[in-house]
């Protein structure tokens, strides 16, 4: 955006001003506010278009007023908190009439186009599985296996202990809906709050809107007829590090059902535990 003279920075906003701070360097004519709202209630009339790039719990609390005014909205993934903000997002933008998108920035990228168009045009043939794995393995797991997995924040419940927020964060703000949480080091800065379940939904939100997009796109998925999860027992604070789900996908026209499995961490396919891709014999 900032390479673009079409572009013209009207405000920008961060519950953090140190970010805001910068951000006014390069466009000094922005105004700076720290509460979307006030940013929306002094503003709106003069913006076209809008950038989301908060938090997972804050995405559709920010993105609901662009819509409602008009606004062409970009907000980065996961679109939203849970599925109920997302519908409401999605009708919102409907109504709206306006230009908008999420940002998987992946999704544009040249690669990921021709791997949908191999797939598509019957390369590879029918596809009747696809295997997802990333291994970062940050999360709900021992001390020990945080260590190994390079997770260099270590916790396994909500800590009780109170610290004081610095001075260059408004802490009520960043808050926003979630509930009410004493600020602590755990929480804040990114990125160790997405592994609480107060605030986002763990590595699955964070990079499988990235990874799962592409055979989503690919084998022209829509909703799954069953999704089933496996790993350690859902701790109700804490996302896992590792974990794997599979989501069942019924047929699509001449299609047949497809299968997406998602492994993170330690959860891995079987053939890459085998060490080994099979041989295709065409």
């Amino acid at each position: 955006m900032e390479q673009t003279e079409m572009v013209d920075v009207v405000a920008v906003c961060d519950v953090d001003t140190r970010f805001t701070d910068q951000a006014v360097q390069r466009h000094p004519k922005a105004k700076a506010f720290r509460d979307f709202r006030k940013l929306y209630d002094a503003v709106g009339n003069d913006i076209d278009a809008v950038v989301v790039s908060t938090t997972e719990h804050t995405h559709a609390f920010a993105t609901m007023p662009a819509l409602q005014l008009g606004k062409h909205v970009y907000c980065e993934k996961p679109l939203a908190y849970n599925i109920d903000e997302t519908r409401q997002i999605a009708e919102a933008a409907e109504r709206a009439g306006v230009v908008t998108q999420m940002g998987t920035q992946i999704h544009a990228g040249s690669n990921y186009h021709r791997v949908v168009e191999l797939i598509q045009s019957g390369a590879i043939g029918d596809v009747s599985e696809a295997h997802v794995w990333v291994n970062r393995a940050w999360g709900l797991q021992s001390e020990a296996d945080a260590k190994k997995h390079r997770d260099l924040l270590h916790v396994d419940s909500r800590p009780t202990d109170m610290m004081t927020p610095p001075d260059h964060v408004d802490w009520e703000l960043w808050l926003g809906p979630a509930p009410v949480r004493p600020y602590h080091s755990v929480y804040f800065p990114g990125p160790r709050w997405y592994r609480w379940w107060d605030f986002a939904g763990g590595t699955m939100s964070d990079l499988g809107s990235h990874w799962n997009d592409l055979p989503f796109w690919a084998l022209e998925l829509d909703a799954p007829t069953t999704v089933e999860a496996f790993g350690h027992p859902a701790h109700s604070e804490i996302a896992p590090a590792s974990m794997s789900a599979k989501y069942e996908y019924p047929s699509r026209g001449d299609r047949g059902p497809v299968s997406v499995s998602w492994y993170q961490g330690t959860h891995k396919p079987e053939i890459w535990q085998r060490g080994e891709i099979p041989r295709w014999d065409s």
